[in-house]
């Protein structure tokens, strides 16, 4: 039997389309479904399916799975973990999580094949319709007004054309981004970028009460040793293997000559042995992606479209953390569009709409444009190896640089060290 061309539509048609079912197009479809809106969310693969990253959750993003009402039990298989511990110049320190009113004192891994799936799962039991293998293309746009109103995708293993329609859309399709530059959002070459490349090993190492950062990076492959602007990570995951891998900002001048899957090779070659970080350990490939950070795609709202995540460069410059952001701004995206959605006019519903960039920039702006200042600072080798040797040294000033870099503060109240940090953050232009 046909389906009738008003069934096929109403099946394609929606409130809010969201492209992307990564942390931040789940989290958007999750809050939006939960309002009682209409969601699709587009996913161009199937789960569970493979992303690059550490796997490690900070408090941030604790608290974003907790208002999913996702269970972040040991028993429903995540690891909980206490801290970060610090690896430079020769000194190792551990730092728990601060105890705050606002997040929770714990961090979390999990792998992100199941991490995102347990997320898309989430959204679509809040209501959210989901299509996996579904490759978005090009938007459609009111030919009047260029608004976005729809996109073409093609669906499932036939690649059968379908056209689908909103007066929103959502992108959240990650670092690349189709749709943004499909509709003139391009990046911006004045903001940080990084790289992320990692692998998992076999490990006695992978039970790990805390996330591991070493902030010396070496390139030790020259006949002279070179210390590198960036960071490596080892984190346990809990099941016999450690992800292992290296974060790295394009300040470097080496940054687009140096072969980050070799680097990644030789530092694992110059850990302890007992740890068994050797190719016969490797578990799966190295690979790599982008991390777009600071704002390196604006603006978030233009002509029917936002952008969450990733597609509007929210990583953190500080530490490279992404799905606290990821999940953060499609919840404020969420309550934005929820609150046009209930205006009378297209006038009142704009209005609202246009807010969105100013909000992301009141919560955030002034935090990556001290990280910005930041990623300036390290990417020269003589500050990062002094702040690697002296800055340990100082527990207390370590404790402030985990608040500052982790960005866990309290907004109200708190401490000495929140209130200096919310000062900065407030003083500091929000580009």
């Amino acid at each position: 039997m046909t389906e009738s061309p008003s069934k096929a539509a109403s099946e394609h048609s929606a409130d809010v389309i969201v492209v992307g079912a990564g942390p931040a197009g789940s989290t958007t479809a999750y809050h939006l479904a939960r309002s009682g809106l209409d969601v699709l969310l587009l996913e161009k693969t199937a789960f569970p399916r493979e992303k690059v990253c550490g796997d490690g959750l900070t408090p941030r993003a604790v608290k974003q799975l907790v208002a999913m009402g996702i269970d972040v039990s040991e028993e429903a298989g995540w690891l909980r973990n206490k801290g970060l511990r610090i690896i430079a110049g020769g000194t190792r320190l551990q730092l728990d999580w601060p105890e705050l009113a606002s997040f929770p004192d714990y961090g979390l891994v999990r792998r992100r094949d199941d991490f995102d799936e347990q997320l898309a799962r989430q959204a679509e039991k809040a209501g959210a319709r989901l299509y996996e293998r579904c490759n978005v293309g090009a938007p459609i746009t009111d030919g009047r007004t260029g608004r976005i109103i729809g996109v073409e995708a093609k669906l499932g293993e036939e690649k059968t054309p379908v056209s689908f329609r909103a007066p929103l859309v959502v992108a959240a399709d990650g670092n690349s981004t189709r749709l943004s530059l499909a509709m003139g959002l391009h990046r911006r070459e004045d903001r940080p970028m990084g790289v992320a490349v990692r692998t998992y090993f076999t490990s006695p190492r992978h039970d790990d009460d805390y996330l591991e950062s070493w902030l010396e990076l070496w390139d030790r492959r020259g006949a002279q040793d070179r210390l590198l602007p960036g960071y490596g990570w080892v984190f346990g995951m809990g099941d016999g293997t450690s992800n292992v891998g290296l974060g790295v900002l394009n300040t470097s001048s080496s940054f687009k000559e140096l072969d980050w899957r070799e680097v990644l090779k030789a530092w694992c070659a110059s850990m302890p042995e007992e740890w068994g970080y050797t190719p016969e350990n490797m578990t799966g490939p190295i690979r790599g992606a982008a991390l777009p950070m600071a704002f390196n795609r604006q603006p978030h709202y233009t002509r029917g479209l936002l952008l969450v995540g990733d597609a509007g460069g929210m990583v953190n410059p500080f530490n490279g953390e992404g799905i606290a952001y990821a999940m953060e701004s499609g919840q404020i995206a969420a309550d934005v569009i929820v609150q046009a959605h209930a205006r009378r006019s297209p006038a009142q519903r704009e209005l609202v709409l246009r807010r969105y960039p100013r909000i992301l920039k009141d919560t955030y702006g002034g935090y990556y444009t001290l990280g910005r200042a930041f990623v300036k600072l390290i990417g020269n080798p003589k500050v990062m190896r002094l702040a690697a040797e002296r800055g340990l040294t100082h527990p207390v000033l370590m404790r402030f640089t985990l608040k500052l870099l982790a960005n866990l503060t309290d907004p109200t109240g708190g401490d000495a060290m929140d209130r200096i940090i919310n000062g900065l953050t407030k003083v500091a232009p929000r580009a």
